[in-house]
């Protein structure tokens, strides 16, 4: 099929979307700006629009006023965790998006390594660990365990959850025991890893139909350092550099890195990997978001429109893409 062809089919047949956004998840606001984008981009294309968050008339409103499609943008725990697209699987309304159970595997950060490390690729040396282990197993002894294991410095952050909550760089063992604190503020299970020192990328991925493709890669430099929910969400804070400057090999290996994560974690319809390119050219793998951020900050936006592509056409390609499959 043609691209004018999937363009008048698209608008032949895609009237109505429900794009949900907000949750209960420390990420709610990240994600009502996400919403928003996501809907404003679609009615410029004179697609009906709804937007509700989920809350207890979610399945009544899903039941009563059936969508064609539904377009989640809820980031962070059941929006990430595949909860709510197995109740979307269990009404049987269409959505954007992966499938539960690659949700399930992109959002535990050890398992989505594990399984990345088995193709080969780089990723950080490092242990999760739950909060219990520190309280059970005394925690001075296994700070100095992990610091003499892994080197300093090191970073921490939950093995689930996003936009950089309860993540932190970790220069000294009084520092990993602060770092700590704050993750299991978030999340009763800690990653500790080895701070990967290079470039900092996020690499959409993009499938409409005709196999992923990896979007040019986003560089990305906080004034501060550290890409923290400040530096994510507070424009100004972040320099964004796309394409990223780096050579050749060093964007394909980036991107590959990224293919490979949405391939080998089952994903659909698009994601972001964020990885760190060290000073040899060398890919090493963080994390993988099947919920990337579509805010005016969010680096997912920016690659799409890097590679020529019209975000709003993005929006209603991936909603009708959805609605395809039924």
């Amino acid at each position: 099929m043609t691209a004018a062809q999937k363009e008048v089919r698209a608008v032949a047949d895609l009237d109505r979307v429900l794009v949900l956004a907000g949750g209960l998840s420390p990420e709610h606001e990240v994600s009502v700006h996400s919403g928003r984008s996501v809907a404003e981009a679609l009615r410029r294309l004179d697609v009906e629009v709804q937007v509700a968050d989920v809350d207890s008339t979610l399945l009544d409103r899903l039941a009563e006023d059936p969508p064609q499609v539904v377009f989640p943008v809820l980031h962070g725990s059941a929006g990430e965790d595949g909860a709510i697209r197995e109740v979307l699987e269990l009404v049987g309304v269409p959505y954007v998006g992966a499938r539960p159970s690659a949700c399930r595997l992109a959002y535990s950060k050890p398992a989505a390594k594990a399984l990345l490390a088995e193709q080969g690729v780089r990723v950080p040396r490092g242990a999760a660990l739950p909060k219990s282990a520190f309280h059970d197993l005394g925690a001075p002894a296994l700070l100095d365990r992990l610091a003499e294991r892994l080197g300093l410095p090191l970073f921490v952050k939950p093995d689930k959850g996003g936009s950089a909550f309860g993540a932190a760089p970790v220069a000294s063992v009084q520092d990993l025991s602060a770092a700590l604190v704050s993750c299991f503020a978030y999340s009763d299970s800690a990653l500790v890893e080895e701070q990967v020192q290079g470039t900092e990328l996020a690499v959409g991925v993009l499938d409409t139909g005709d196999g992923p493709v990896a979007l040019p890669p986003v560089e990305i430099v906080p004034d501060g350092g550290v890409y923290d929910y400040a530096a994510r969400y507070t424009a100004g804070r972040t320099e964004f550099f796309c394409p990223a400057r780096l050579d050749a090999d060093a964007v394909a290996a980036a991107k590959e890195v990224a293919l490979t994560a949405h391939r080998v974690l089952g994903l659909r319809d698009f994601s972001r990997t964020d990885l760190i390119v060290r000073a040899d050219g060398r890919a090493t793998f963080l994390e993988t978001n099947v919920a990337p951020g579509l805010t005016e900050t969010s680096t997912f936006p920016m690659a799409a429109a890097a590679a020529g592509l019209d975000f709003a056409v993005v929006c209603r390609e991936l909603a009708h893409q959805a609605l395809m499959r039924g």
